[in-house]
């Protein structure tokens, strides 16, 4: 099961996509893959050709026939788009880059990189552990302003550092990983046994 944003199917000759579950392993790998190590960190790659990008949690390009992919169990994918200077984007967001505002530093970048307006931006968030099983301590929290043992909404940071870096169109799959583990891999819930669900776009034509 691969899922796609209903509201981009007007898009579908410029971009492919999907949020893969946990039946959809290795639907990406084909030729023009890219892929980072993913160190949970605020870094964004710029990618220009195939292959392996180096260590970071976010990949950009305007390059056509270049798959970015990112893989998860419980952490936020987010996939960007803007049909105007066909620019994508995808992006890992755990808590500690949640925490350092990946997403809106990946929307700065195709800014700074291909003269993106945030405002074309089409934004995409994915299936994740959300605020309904994501329990955590005081020492996760203090990182976001909170006190004490809580349960966070890693998504719905996302959302607002999307909107505060003039994302506008922003659409939400609204999909909880561990509540759905017949789907979805749940590290939290499934520990050292959970595999990666595997999120990509691609740009079909510049």
């Amino acid at each position: 099961m691969i899922l796609q944003v209903s509201d981009w199917s007007s898009f579908s000759s410029q971009i492919r996509h999907g949020f893969g579950s946990r039946h959809s392993e290795h639907w990406t790998h084909q030729n023009g893959r890219c892929w980072v190590k993913q160190t949970h960190s605020a870094d964004v790659v710029r990618a220009d050709s195939p292959g392996f990008q180096g260590e970071g949690d976010a990949l950009v390009t305007d390059q056509p026939g270049l798959l970015l992919e990112i893989r998860t169990a419980d952490c936020i994918s987010v996939l960007l788009f803007d049909p105007q200077k066909n620019v994508v984007a995808a992006v890992h967001s755990g808590w500690k880059g949640t925490c350092a505002s990946i997403t809106g530093k990946t929307v700065e970048k195709m800014s700074e990189w291909y003269g993106v307006n945030p405002q074309n931006i089409l934004a995409a968030i994915g299936p994740a552990i959300r605020e309904c099983c994501y329990e955590v301590g005081p020492e996760v929290s203090a990182e976001f302003g909170i006190e004490g043992r809580v349960r966070l909404d890693l998504a719905g940071f996302c959302r607002k550092q999307l909107l505060s870096a003039g994302v506008q169109q922003i659409v939400d799959l609204n999909i909880c990983t561990m509540c759905n583990t017949d789907q979805f891999y749940s590290f939290r819930r499934e520990k050292e046994k959970a595999g990666r669900m595997e999120t990509a776009i691609e740009l079909l034509r510049a």
